[in-house]
């Protein structure tokens, strides 16, 4: 028998905390209502976005501001969703992502006044669906926060009208997602039907449990839906193999949507691989490495096989927009390779690398897209000459392109140092020698992809323009000379901050993010009859 008002008692405590997406919703339905109005619908939307976002961020920082440590932990929704560090932390990092976003929308006028409405339900919806990845604690919900995630990007892939090559981009990111959503939902069910559960802390121990009885020795079942979930979460950090959609999808769409890809979609993936993982590799510390002997290995080979792939395809990319996807993907795999420890160290040097990758990230892309504004054309051969006619861009693009490399003293640097140093550390703690050829592989990578960051910078800085623009400056708008200062600002001073999110004795410590084992609880129960 259900006592009611513990029900709705624990319902309200879950809305409370779960309070941010649901602002975010309440202004997707503001945007479409908005429309009916006469003389609302001369507004651009962005305005009013720009207010929403805030006001989330601001209640996201008011929960950061609770968080009271490492073991500061709720569960919402009878265990769906999880509230801690990690969840606050990636609220955080995509709320403020998309403010910048928003605003980067706004100088370039892509999407116009008529289309804001329809584009930023569609961002505002994606992002919800993003953070719910963040928080999933039940396998179920880290289908449909997929789904969520995935479905407005479809549409905002294609977002530009009357363009056969952004038509093409978004049917090509359906059918791929259609077919990675599919592959992840007979994963789960494998998984679910085998343990007769779905909440993330009970498969959890029931691994381990499984193990345990057999030796170490997984069943078939369990090894193929815990790689098919696995799968499923790869197409959404477009690593390889499963990253075939990213560089079509990304030159075909407006360079303001593949920012957005480009960063919180693959922040979010790394949140969601990261608890996903972890909590398998961390609930029971009697079989960590029995555990850790199969994730571990196949974490590290994929993060290697994606920066490499990555790097290598970027050399002959032409196009700046598919260069970037290139280097995405290579990105992708420096944060897979942070999270093969299987450890909080790798977890923290993730997700701070993260940070400097929004800045840096979305910095190049914006000059893209401001050039592109005055040009016409994304294409490389279109920027030689550059630092004579727009020299403020073509310098903080430099600086962008840099710290993507991790070149010191940029913001890049400090975030590709942790995750190296991370490595290191496990590395020589647990004997590690697949851990130091992940390192060196890494270190290589590195050096690859200085090749093409700097193939772009000689094409803008040694070339010639074009005769017919000799001479000719690029009129930029103040704002947008502004804004990518702004960001190369950041980038430039970002490594005065060293390691913030993971100071020891951090009462706030979203970094020291760590499953905790589960236990006998009214909300598990809960999840669990349903499950079954």
């Amino acid at each position: 028998m259900f006592d009611t008002s513990t029900l709705l008692n624990a319902l309200q405590d879950s809305l409370w905390l779960f309070v941010p997406e649901l602002l975010l919703c309440a202004g997707i339905i503001l945007f479409l209502i908005l429309r009916l109005f006469k003389g609302f619908d001369r507004l651009h939307i962005g305005y009013v976005a720009i207010g929403v976002t805030l006001i989330a961020l601001w209640l996201a920082w008011l929960q950061w501001q609770t968080i009271e440590g490492p073991t500061s932990r709720a569960e919402l929704f009878s265990g769906l969703l999880v509230f801690d560090g990690l969840t606050v932390f990636m609220r955080l990092f995509l709320l403020g992502f998309v403010l910048l976003l928003i605003v980067l929308s706004l100088l370039t006028g892509i999407p116009d006044r008529e289309d804001s409405a329809d584009f930023f339900c569609l961002l505002f919806g994606a992002t919800v669906g993003m953070s719910l990845m963040a928080s999933a604690n039940h396998l179920l919900t880290v289908y449909i926060a997929i789904e969520m995630a995935s479905l407005p990007s479809y549409a905002m892939a294609g977002f530009l009208k009357g363009r056969r090559q952004s038509s093409e981009a978004a049917l090509k990111y359906v059918v791929y997602g259609g077919a990675a959503s599919g592959v992840m939902l007979f994963g789960i069910s494998l998984v679910a039907g085998r343990f007769g559960t779905a909440y993330l802390p009970d498969v959890a121990a029931s691994v381990v449990e499984v193990l345990r009885s057999s030796g170490g020795t997984p069943d078939t079942v369990l090894m193929a839906g815990l790689l098919l979930i696995l799968i499923g979460m790869a197409f959404k950090l477009a690593a390889v193999p499963f990253h075939f959609w990213c560089p079509d999808v990304f030159e075909g769409a407006a360079a303001e949507v593949g920012a957005f890809l480009s960063v919180a979609s693959k922040g979010a993936a790394i949140a969601l691989v990261g608890r996903f993982t972890l909590a398998l590799a961390t609930s029971d510390t009697d079989m960590w490495r029995t555990v850790t002997a199969y994730l571990g290995p196949a974490l590290a080979f994929f993060a290697a096989v994606t920066a490499t792939f990555g790097n290598l395809a970027a050399y002959t990319q032409t196009n700046l927009k598919r260069l970037l996807a290139y280097s995405t993907i290579a990105h992708a795999g420096y944060m897979m390779m942070a999270l093969a420890t299987l450890n909080r160290e790798g977890l923290d040097a993730a997700l701070f690398y993260l940070i400097a990758y929004v800045f840096m990230n979305l910095g190049a892309f914006a000059v893209v897209a401001f050039i592109r504004n005055q040009t016409g054309t994304e294409d490389l051969s279109g920027y030689a000459g550059m630092i004579q006619r727009a020299p403020l861009l073509t310098v903080t693009l430099a600086i962008f392109l840099l710290s993507l490399v991790g070149l010191p003293p940029l913001m890049g640097y400090m975030a590709k140092f942790q995750v190296f140093a991370a490595i290191w550390k496990s590395a020589v703690d647990y004997q590690n020698n697949g851990l130091f050829v992940l390192l060196a592989i890494g270190l290589i990578n590195t050096v690859i992809s200085l090749v093409y960051y700097v193939k772009v910078l000689k094409v803008m800085v040694i070339d010639s323009p074009p005769e017919h623009v000799v001479g000719q400056r690029l009129p930029v708008p103040v704002l947008q000379s502004i804004y990518a200062t702004v960001l190369a600002v950041v980038v430039m001073v970002g490594i005065l901050f060293w390691d913030p999110l993971a100071e020891d004795g951090s009462r706030k410590g979203a970094m020291q993010f760590k499953p905790i084992p589960p236990t006998a609880s009214t909300s598990t129960a809960g999840v669990r009859t349903a499950s079954k």
